[in-house]
């Protein structure tokens, strides 16, 4: 971490059960009209088998099947999980590392990814600490959009070879004159706060934080049936800040 920064939130994920409310929630809410990107999940609320904190990690799980009796069913053929920090934690800049074991198969598309508070993307700025194709296993993707970029995004990929086998902190900086996204300490992509205003920087002001696993749709791609069910493990969550 930048030295002078402060520990101000963490969750090391040590009360099995549940994933804790209080820290955390479900979203839903587009699962009856389809979500975004063409992806092909349906998100589960409080449901062991999609999201559990156990042995220490929190595991977020798609699956193969229809929750077909749910009211808000949008006939998806897979569940998942879509923990946010939305209206319990939300940071304007700081050091932020997740330390995560990604899932594999062709199909999946795990993320690590904020949001800005106000809730209107593009305009509030989306940061993706951590993007992941089970279809490109060994790489992931760190990408920043302001509604100058859009849904293509500024970002860079990097190799991660034992992504699907092994822990690594997914981390990123966010100052007021950059954002810096990193791998286990090694920096790959940089965004610079180029000084023309709101339409290219609107990273002054809160971001919440989201762990999900999505399936299909615009990156993730084609799904192989046979891989499911499929895990995301997540062993902590950590943000510093430093004096501003």
């Amino acid at each position: 971490m930048p030295a002078g920064y402060t520990l101000v939130w963490a969750d090391e994920f040590d009360t099995p059960g549940l994933p804790d409310t209080t820290r955390r929630g479900y979203d839903t809410e587009r699962n009856l009209l389809g979500w975004w990107n063409a992806e092909l999940q349906y998100y589960a609320a409080a449901r062991f088998q999609n999201s559990v904190v156990e042995d220490g990690r929190l595991r977020l799980t798609a699956r193969l099947e229809s929750l077909s009796s749910a009211p808000d069913w949008g006939r998806q053929r897979y569940t998942s999980a879509r923990l946010i920090t939305r209206g319990k934690a939300q940071w304007t800049y700081g050091f932020f590392e997740i330390r995560a074991k990604m899932p594999c198969g062709r199909g999946t598309w795990p993320a690590i990814w904020m949001l800005g508070s106000g809730g209107v993307w593009p305009d509030d700025g989306e940061i993706d600490i951590m993007a992941h194709r089970g279809l490109d296993p060994t790489r992931v993707l760190g990408t920043v959009h302001t509604p100058t970029t859009g849904s293509s995004g500024n970002g860079s990929i990097t190799s991660v070879p034992d992504a699907c086998t092994a822990f690594h902190n997914y981390q990123m900086h966010w100052t007021r004159s950059e954002i810096a996204i990193a791998v286990d300490g090694v920096v790959y992509h940089r965004y610079r706060n180029p000084g023309t205003g709101r339409r290219d920087w609107p990273f002054d002001a809160p971001q919440y934080l989201l762990l999900n696993i999505a399936i299909g749709g615009a990156l993730g791609g084609p799904v192989d049936d046979t891989i499911f069910p499929v895990t995301m493990e997540v062993e902590n969550v950590r943000v510093w800040q430093g004096a501003r």
